[in-house]
């Protein structure tokens, strides 16, 4: 039944090659959380704990787009104190997705 009455939403996948049939893209993503999920009881405060879950997806949208996660940080918290936080394109070329990213905070093919 359940397949039967989500045959136009599976039907998608057909549609749009970029639609992936099954989520271990995003299980594979999520699982070095889970694995750590006592690590986070250290963090003993809401801020603490909003801290560390901004820095985690920062990382985590680094290793997605084949950024160096140690070498984007720290580009990235180097650039943060020199720009003006309002520029949205200022921001937009820091995003781990930008093309204007420097070379040595990108993968390197054969890594």
């Amino acid at each position: 039944n359940y397949t039967i009455n989500q045959r136009k939403p599976l039907m998608n996948t057909l549609l749009d090659e970029r639609l992936e049939v099954s989520n271990n893209r995003s299980e594979r993503a999520i699982k070095p959380f889970v694995m750590g999920r006592k690590n986070w009881l250290f963090c003993n405060t809401p801020r603490g704990a909003k801290s560390s879950a901004i820095l985690y997806s920062i990382v985590v949208s680094a290793i997605e787009n084949d950024l160096l996660p140690f070498e984007y940080l720290s580009y990235l918290l180097d650039q943060l104190r020199r720009i003006d936080l309002n520029d949205k394109e200022a921001i937009d070329s820091l995003m781990p997705y930008s093309e204007q990213l420097p070379d040595e905070c990108r993968r390197k093919e054969n890594e």
